[in-house]
């Protein structure tokens, strides 16, 4: 007597999960294709002034940037509709497509080479997110933002919330000014610390949303807001690094490692908050999560090979410390002065690297 029922409210959440899908492939081609705008605007406003990577802003004024950024969401909104119809476990992890576009497009624009191993990745990538999109749980809606907001308030998803939110603070303040110029994962760990909670936040909103074009109306909880006040604030907080990651680091460096942490991270909490896995057989859980080593083990294959960022022009031709020694070599004889004393027009200046003591 209740197969029917029962049959009617799994076909609703297939074409829901189907939606999501749909979203989650548009979002990634979005957001592939904004790295590499974005890329291209941080190297324009470089060359020009201050690189985001140390502090500077003028990419603000790079038109290029604009365009990366409005194509980044663009796709962060396609994103943003898809966790309201599919689960985090199904939408974070077709992200990696976003590596796939990101990794071809860098290849042909930015001339970051893609070798023959990035095919394999891609493949991959391609097979995990299958696996991923096939064995991915049916989600049952929350009826009421006070809903998610008890899942929110559990003990277990307030003691992630606060460890990533300390671990990011610690990395912001800390590490950022004494290490984020060498050493990739402070930039990428703030993101993906922070993104994980963004995308909880963007997701009750989402619902929030979804339940008040049914009918329901959520606009009147307080709990709406302050999901929607932590979801801006941490999407401040994650461009604001990423620009820094970019603008620092090798874009087929910062795709897969920022992809492979974000998505970890992601997967986690929402399995916390929203109890994901909940209901799932064994094999079911074990599929995913074999899926999910698969995509990231492509995301490293596709770029284990690929070329180092190349020193850019203001690297080359920055100010030397006041500290460091000259040696002049003229009219036969070899002395040394400082950089600070005036040459005289008698002798012709030969600097070479290993005349630095």
């Amino acid at each position: 007597m209740d197969q029917a029922p029962t049959d009617a409210r799994s076909a609703h959440l297939f074409a829901d999960n189907l939606k999501g899908f749909l979203l989650a492939v548009a979002s990634s081609a979005f957001i592939g294709a904004s790295f590499i705008i974005k890329k291209k605007g941080l190297k324009r406003a470089g060359a020009c002034g201050t690189r985001a990577g140390v502090g500077g802003y003028g990419y603000l004024l790079e038109p290029l940037w604009w365009i990366g950024m409005v194509t980044m969401v663009v796709g962060e909104i396609a994103n943003f509709v898809a966790y309201m119809f599919a689960p985090a476990v199904l939408v974070t992890p077709l992200g990696a497509l976003s590596i796939i576009v990101s990794a071809i497009l860098a290849h042909f624009i930015l001339r970051e080479r893609l070798q023959r191993m990035g095919v394999l990745g891609c493949v991959l990538c391609m097979v995990g997110s299958t696996v991923i999109v096939l064995h991915a749980p049916q989600e049952r809606t929350p009826s009421s933002v006070e809903q998610i907001w008890d899942l929110g308030t559990q003990p277990a998803f307030l003691l992630y919330a606060a460890s990533a939110i300390a671990v990011s603070l610690v990395l912001m303040l800390h590490c950022s000014p004494r290490f984020g110029q060498t050493n990739i994962m402070v930039y990428l760990g703030i993101c993906s610390a922070v993104g994980s909670l963004t995308v909880m936040s963007i997701k009750a909103v989402g619902i929030a949303i979804k339940l008040t074009l049914e009918g329901i109306n959520q606009a009147g909880y307080f709990q709406t807001w302050v999901f929607v006040m932590v979801a801006i604030s941490c999407i401040i907080i994650q461009l604001n690094y990423l620009n820094k990651a970019l603008d620092t680091f090798n874009t087929a460096v910062v795709s897969p490692v920022y992809y492979a942490m974000f998505t970890i991270l992601t997967i986690l909490a929402s399995a916390i908050m929203f109890k994901d896995w909940s209901g799932q057989s064994a094999s079911n859980i074990a599929s995913e999560i074999c899926g999910l080593i698969t995509v990231i083990s492509g995301t490293a294959v596709l770029h284990s090979t690929r070329e180092p960022d190349p020193p850019s022009s203001s690297d080359l031709y920055a100010p030397l410390s006041p500290k460091i020694y000259w040696h002049i070599q003229g009219n036969g004889d070899l002395g040394k002065l400082k950089d600070d004393d005036l040459l005289s027009g008698e002798f012709v200046a030969v600097v070479r690297q290993n005349y630095f003591v």
